[in-house]
């Protein structure tokens, strides 16, 4: 009974640090690289200096994520001035189906991506449901995270303030 009792504290203590380090400081924009839509590797170095950032983790067949690059799309006009980084760890044909499928190449700021199996960006944020967003300012520091969709009117203020 004691060893039983002993193992299970171990595995509580290990389980507490694991989720200690996950939520992590997310006041940076993580360090990613994603194999975008084109086949190139993007990386925040390809980011433009002086522009804010959205970091938008997200999955092609989830129907939140759709619904929020509907609405993106529809308010273009709030969002033209941020970079937009879609990451996803799904396989690469479903990243070129969505790019496709939602017209992105029309939008020059939208770079969409997947990290594959590496799940850096997706611990990075500790990330439970999609989409989840993170907007950084001018200077690549974190404004506001979402970790669910916002309404598109929230979403869009806080990107003005970037």
């Amino acid at each position: 009974m004691k060893r039983i009792l002993f193992f299970l504290s171990l595995i509580v203590i290990t389980v507490g640090c694991t989720r200690a380090q996950n939520s992590g400081n997310i006041q940076n924009i993580p360090d990613y690289r994603i194999l975008d839509a084109d086949s190139v590797y993007r990386t925040p170095a390809n980011l433009k200096k002086n522009q804010p950032v959205m970091i938008v983790y997200f999955s092609p067949d989830c129907s939140h994520c759709q619904h929020l690059m509907d609405e993106i799309k529809g308010q273009m006009k709030n969002f033209s001035k941020i970079q937009i980084v879609m990451v996803s760890a799904v396989d690469y044909r479903m990243i070129k189906g969505f790019y496709k499928d939602f017209g992105i190449s029309a939008y020059p700021n939208i770079t969409v991506g997947t990290e594959g199996n590496s799940y850096k960006v997706l611990q990075y944020y500790n990330v439970k449901t999609t989409p989840y967003i993170a907007i950084y300012n001018h200077q690549h520091k974190l404004l506001k995270a979402y970790e669910k969709a916002p309404k598109i009117e929230d979403l869009a203020a806080i990107v003005k303030k970037a």
